[in-house]
């Protein structure tokens, strides 16, 4: 990353860009992707941050503040997007309050078009168990998309480690289905890394991951995973689903 792209990374607050069409997107990263594949995860947000100013955002789900921290290091006062889904645990929630109190990102809290009352009402009461992938996707799969309708791109915190399903995932990819850039600058990251960067800057963790819970999603279908196990088992435990659809 060359010096001028770092100072605009720290100073696109003031930055508008123009949204670029799909088309524009889909071939830049097919001319960046690989190489930016073994680039360090703040070299990737540093591209990311110059490239789209402030039509670029993070998403962080608040198992741990890594993301976020990164992001706000590179580029301060980057939008930091979450998703309410109405069915997090208060240590989520939490999270997220002190992740907003300590760092210097612009925290935008993202709500379902219905609470979980109206969607009980409309669908019929734990929609969760009766149909889980229709709950992800109202509660998360669709406000992600509506609230990305400004960007041209946004980072997330998938690491290729965490599932068979995530081996593949590219650092600066093209997601189809929102025709956005999709940027994972964590993705080579090991859990060793993970625990790494926490430790050495002191980057805040929900407090569930030191309670049992390596993955963390809604209360009504994760629980506890016992030492040994799949850190991703605890996720809709007893069923043959294990993503929300976010990444798929």
């Amino acid at each position: 990353m060359t010096t001028a792209a770092t100072a605009s990374a720290r100073n696109f607050r003031g930055t508008h860009t123009e949204g670029r069409s799909p088309e524009e997107l889909r071939d830049l990263v097919s001319h960046v992707g690989a190489e930016l594949e073994l680039a360090p995860a703040e070299h990737i947000i540093e591209w990311a941050v110059a490239t789209f100013g402030e039509r670029f955002c993070v998403t962080a789900s608040m198992a741990d503040a890594v993301l976020a921290h990164l992001a706000a290091s590179v580029a301060p006062g980057v939008d930091v997007v979450f998703l309410d889904t109405g069915y997090h645990f208060v240590e989520t929630l939490g999270t997220r309050d002190a992740v907003e109190a300590t760092l210097d990102v612009n925290l935008l809290t993202i709500s379902p078009r219905q609470t979980v009352a109206e969607q009980d009402a409309a669908y019929g009461k734990d929609l969760y168990r009766t149909d889980p992938d229709l709950c992800c996707q109202l509660r998360k799969v669709r406000p992600l998309a509506e609230s990305l309708e400004g960007y041209d791109a946004w980072a997330t915190g998938l690491r290729r480690a965490e599932t068979h399903n995530r081996v593949i995932a590219p650092v600066v990819g093209w997601d189809p289905r929102k025709g956005k850039v999709k940027v994972s600058p964590l993705a080579r990251w090991s859990d060793e890394q993970v625990d790494r960067y926490v430790a050495e800057n002191g980057v805040l963790v929900n407090p569930l991951v030191h309670d049992g819970y390596p993955s963390i999603g809604c209360w009504p279908c994760t629980r506890r995973v016992a030492p040994g196990e799949d850190p991703r088992s605890g996720r809709w435990a007893g069923t043959t689903k294990t993503e929300c659809g976010i990444h798929s």
